[in-house]
């Protein structure tokens, strides 16, 4: 008899060869073959990280294929059902469909970042939640139906609502994830960086089911510390030395503040007129809207659930080419307008200046920064100069800690097996520098600013 149960098999410059059986092959093409899904090979998973690190341009969709490929790895170790392991390889590739362009960078351009890529992801959700492709997904699929309450479970594993299944729920999010298993080894690599290596075969091999008082979890054997440790560690220097470099947290506040600017003046600066009826300048126009009215208002989250309802539609269509495109427009116009030079200084990679801000009162800082913003701001804008800040935490013990099945058989929190997890558990790793248009660093009152802040200064 012959065997139809081949392996599908995708090649991945991380992963090597990801085989994936007939089954999950079929479980994940429909989604794959979406135009949702497609929309995220146009955004990059590192923001401007390539403006830094060349190398950097893989996107979203690269990710969410890998995350599903590690989740079906992990699925099989621990001996999840295959209906089980239906649900969290489609949470697994479908858990960053909501992002938009440059991924994180792109929320910073609401109120307080009140607006997460979290907030579109129900949506997104919604459009594949209707009868024609649950029947043809299920022609595809005559053994494992996808049903309203199955689609439901893979909801809550993505967006953290308290789970039905807490075991499934790991694997989607959790500090021991497949998402960020596979970020960290991914971005590593094509950020041509050794930082975020740890030995996933053998992190796999460590893992197993483990009791709790919440039921069945996630955990490792203790033979996996040693590996998780390592993890953990990568986890910290991406985050210090990728994910937060100054240049590429830099260049993504002078995009942000180009989109703010732009959204601010699309109503009636004329030489936007072009810019104002695309989707992108219409969806700027209403964000500028939405900010405006939740500064004052007292249910946010009202005008929140009204703004995401009526600018989905054009939400979804954006990518990082709508804003590439809009960037060498502004840049081309060559005026005095900050949406345009700061177009400008993207297009041209002409870096901000960035000196780090190392034990230094960050309060009495942006006090000093203020003033000088107040008595300079005829002629020095305010995104020329200012103190961008990039807290962190390694590892977070209290909220939900990775468990460890000791040799003993018992269940114990890592923090207690390992001191070096105890030592970085539940710290805030506080970092900022002072980031200066390179244009203006000749001013001779940007060179007393700085001497404010001297010695504790280090040049970046």
């Amino acid at each position: 008899m012959i065997n139809h149960d081949i392996f599908h098999i995708i090649k991945d410059p991380v992963h090597g060869t990801m085989q994936f059986t007939t089954a999950e092959d079929n479980w994940i093409k429909p989604f794959i073959d979406s135009p949702h899904f497609q929309r995220l090979r146009h955004i990059k998973q590192l923001g401007m990280g390539d403006f830094i690190f060349p190398g950097a341009v893989h996107t979203r969709f690269n990710h969410c294929i890998g995350c599903s490929y590690v989740a079906s790895q992990i699925a099989q170790k621990i001996g999840l059902a295959e209906e089980e392991k239906q649900l969290v390889i489609i949470a697994c590739l479908l858990h960053d469909i909501g992002h938009g362009p440059f991924s994180h960078a792109f929320e910073d351009i609401f109120h307080q970042k009140m607006i997460r890529h979290e907030a579109w992801t129900p949506f997104f959700l919604a459009d594949y939640r209707k009868p024609e492709f649950f029947s043809a997904y299920n022609k595809r699929n005559p053994r494992h139906h996808l049903t309203e309450e199955k689609f439901l479970l893979i909801e809550e594993m993505i967006m953290h609502k308290s789970p039905t299944k807490n075991l499934l729920a790991d694997i989607v999010s959790s500090q021991l994830d497949a998402d960020r298993l596979d970020y960290l080894l991914r971005d590593s690599h094509f950020c041509g960086v050794t930082y975020g290596e740890f030995d996933f075969r053998w992190m796999l091999n460590c893992m197993t089911i483990v009791d709790s008082k919440k039921g069945e979890r996630l955990g490792i054997t203790h033979k996996g510390v040693g590996v998780v440790e390592h993890y953990l560690m990568a986890r910290r220097l991406m985050t210090r030395n990728i994910y937060h470099y100054q240049k590429k947290l830099a260049l993504e506040f002078f995009l942000v503040k180009l989109l703010v600017h732009l959204a601010d003046s699309l109503e009636d600066y004329a030489p936007f007129a072009e810019i104002k009826s695309t989707r992108l300048g219409i969806f700027l126009m209403n964000a500028n809207l939405f900010n405006q009215k939740v500064k004052t208002a007292k249910n946010t989250e009202k005008h929140k659930q009204e703004f995401l309802m009526q600018n989905y539609a054009n939400y979804k269509e954006l990518s990082d080419y709508d804003i590439f495109s809009v960037v060498k427009q502004l840049s081309a116009l060559n005026n005095q307008h900050p949406a345009s030079q700061l177009a400008q200084r993207i297009q041209n990679r002409h870096l901000a200046k960035n000196i780090r801000l190392d034990q230094i009162d960050l309060n009495e800082a942006e006090q000093i920064l203020a003033e000088f913003k107040r008595t300079n701001q005829a002629d020095i804008q305010d995104w020329q100069v200012n103190i961008i800040k990039s807290p962190h935490q390694s590892y977070s013990g209290e909220e939900d800690p990775i468990l460890v099945l000791s040799e003993h058989k018992t269940v114990r929190p890592i923090n207690e097996m390992s001191l070096m997890i105890n030592a970085i558990s539940d710290k805030s790793e506080n970092t900022a520098f002072l980031c200066i248009d390179a244009a203006i660093l000749d001013d001779a009152r940007i060179e007393h600013l700085i001497k404010k802040f001297v010695p504790s200064l280090v040049t970046a």
